[in-house]
């Protein structure tokens, strides 16, 4: 059994439980793993949501990174699938993400990230730890032009939106009505700035809520463990769609125009028929998690789908599709 990862990474209660030196010595283990996987110094990305506590930890993984003789690129507050894309696309040989998702302010967490831009692997996670108690990186240290260099690479969000402004602009701007609107919630979370840039940028008019993040309001009475807020705004303001994020923007729930529900399991469904429609449907095969529930299985069936389940896990969603080639 693991001692400090989780099933999503290392979380705590930040700078009680999740201290600095905690801290520094898991991102220091971490970097002495990703470098036995690497031909030189490893590369790592760091991003954040917008909790009181991040920069507490970014400083203290910073340490241990370039302790280790680690470069690091810090990609400031930023959503988690962000920091997965840009670690492919900048060949960076793994990545971290400080947050606790949809847990409240006072918790913060680590998530390492492999060079492909996926989870790490169980395997990994337990290397890690291994080098975090055996006492292997105490006698590390780097030393003279050996030291980690790090930078600021804030700017690199806008890589992001170009990929969806490459990947959707086209098809958004031949469907989209001229009097739809959507409301957004982001949790005053991660996705509080980037969402409406995307949005903009892709040519979709927008209401936005929950966008001004203080430290301790993230996630508080908002985002999408808290769907009646979104609910509400979009009833009232008579609009035709409503998204709202969770804290590190890795996930959403969503509302139609009369604000009724459309979680995950429908959301799965809607985009497995349009993608079949497409013929973009690998082996036309939903993935899922055994939390999903019999009506997304009936679904599946009934419109000619696959269906396949794993542990609990977007990790362990993706392994099955990489194994299978789904």
């Amino acid at each position: 059994m693991r001692k400090y990862f989780g099933t999503d990474g290392i979380r705590r209660i930040a700078n009680t439980e999740l201290t600095p030196e905690l801290v520094y010595r898991a991102a220091k283990a971490g970097a002495y793993v990703f470098n036995k996987h690497s031909k030189s110094a490893p590369l790592i990305l760091i991003g954040k949501d917008t909790r009181l506590s991040g920069n507490l930890i970014e400083y203290s993984m910073t340490a241990g990174l370039l302790s280790y003789g680690a470069d690091v690129i810090h990609l400031g507050v930023i959503p988690t699938p962000v920091v997965a894309y840009l670690t492919r696309e900048l060949k960076a040989d793994a990545s971290i993400v400080i947050s606790a998702s949809h847990n409240p302010y006072e918790h913060n967490g680590i998530k390492f990230f492999s060079n492909k831009g996926t989870k790490i692997a169980d395997s990994l996670e337990e290397e890690i730890e291994e080098a975090m108690d055996s006492g292997v990186i105490d006698g590390i240290r780097a030393v003279g032009d050996k030291i980690g260099k790090d930078e600021n690479g804030e700017n690199l969000i806008d890589r992001y939106i170009d990929f969806y402004k490459e990947n959707f602009e086209k098809e958004i701007k031949e469907n989209l009505k001229e009097d739809f609107i959507v409301g957004i919630d982001t949790a005053n979370g991660a996705t509080y700035e980037i969402a409406e840039k995307v949005f903009k940028t892709l040519g979709i008019k927008y209401k936005i809520i929950e966008n001004k993040p203080n430290g301790i309001n993230i996630n508080d009475n908002c985002g999408s463990t808290h769907i009646e807020n979104i609910r509400k705004f979009v009833i009232e303001n008579k609009l035709n769609l409503g998204i709202a994020y969770d804290g590190d923007g890795d996930r959403c729930l969503a509302v139609d125009e009369n604000g009724e529900i459309i979680d995950g399991d429908i959301i799965l469904g809607i985009f497995a028929r349009y993608l079949k429609e497409k013929g973009k449907l690998n082996k036309d095969t939903i993935v899922a998690t055994v939390m999903s529930n019999l009506g997304l299985k009936k679904f599946a069936k009934n419109n000619g789908f696959e269906f396949k389940e794993t542990k609990v896990g977007d990790r362990y969603v993706l392994e099955k599709m990489v194994k299978e080639r789904i």
